[in-house]
C-alpha cells in the first residue's frame, strides 16, 4: 500500500473508533509521526491533506521541515520525543506544539525560550503512568504540582497531557489513568495511543493519536 493508502486507512480506523466511542471524528487529531522518514517519504501524506506531523528529535526535525513547512506553512509540527535542556532554543524555533514536558528543567528552558522569541508555544506535560524507571515522565501523584508550576509560575500553556503505557501491559488502565489526571487538573487535551492501540486510546477520550509505522511503514 502506498502512504495515502496507509493514511486513508488510519483516518478510516480513526472515524469508526470514535463513532462507537459516541464522539465526531473530526474531535480527534492526527498526529502522524514522521521520525526516521525522510522529506521525500513524508510528501505523499502531505499531498494527501495531512497537516499535524510528530518528530523525536529536534535535530533530526531541523535536516527536513522548514523545507517541508516553507511548501506548506499551515503544517503542525509537535515534538513527541525527549528534550535536553540545550536544544530548547532550537525546539521553540521549529515546533508549534511540545508534547514531551517531562521535567521542571525542561519546563524553564521553555518558558525562557518561548520569553526570548516572543512566542507561546502550546504544550503538553508527559505523564510517566506505568512509573517506569528508564522513561521520561512526570509521576501521576505529581502531576498536579507540576502543572501548577507551568502554568502559575512559568506561565506555560499546558493545554494536554501526554503518555506512552508500558508495551507489555494493557493500554486501557493508562489512558484512564491519563484520562482522570486531565480531568482533576482542568487540563483538555490528551495525546494518547499508537499505531497499535490509538483505537483503544479514543475509547478511553483521546483527542489527538500519534500514528507512524501504520502510514508511512516499517522503519
Amino acid at each position: 500500500m502506498s502512504v495515502e493508502e496507509r493514511l486513508g486507512e488510519v483516518r478510516s480506523k480513526i472515524a469508526i473508533a470514535a463513532r462507537e466511542a459516541g464522539r465526531e471524528p473530526d474531535s480527534i487529531t492526527l498526529v502522524a509521526v514522521s521520525k526516521t522518514f525522510d522529506a521525500p517519504d513524508i510528501q505523499p501524506a502531505i499531498d494527501a491533506g495531512q497537516r499535524v506531523f510528530g518528530e523525536n528529535r529536534v535535530q533530526e526535525a531541523q535536516g527536513k521541515w522548514p523545507s517541508l513547512k516553507a511548501k506548506a506553512p499551515d503544517i503542525e509540527l509537535h515534538l513527541i520525543g525527549p528534550l535536553q535542556s540545550n536544544k530548547a532554543a532550537d525546539a521553540v524555533a521549529l515546533f508549534d506544539v511540545i508534547e514531551s514536558v517531562d521535567r521542571e528543567k525542561i519546563a524553564r528552558a521553555l518558558a525562557a525560550e518561548m520569553a526570548v522569541q516572543r512566542c507561546a508555544l502550546r504544550v503538553y506535560v508527559q505523564v510517566n503512568t506505568g512509573m517506569e524507571p528508564q522513561k521520561a515522565g512526570i509521576a501521576p501523584d505529581d502531576v498536579a504540582s507540576f502543572v501548577t508550576l507551568c502554568r502559575a509560575e512559568l506561565g506555560l500553556q499546558v493545554e494536554g497531557l501526554m503518555c506512552i503505557p508500558p508495551v507489555e501491559e494493557n493500554p486501557g488502565p493508562h489512558f484512564a489513568l491519563l484520562a482522570k489526571l486531565a480531568d482533576e487538573n482542568g487540563v483538555a487535551k490528551l495525546s494518547m495511543g499508537m499505531s497499535g492501540d490509538f483505537e483503544t486510546a479514543i475509547g478511553f477520550g483521546a483527542t489527538s493519536v500519534r500514528v507512524g509505522s501504520a502510514i508511512f511503514g516499517s522503519r
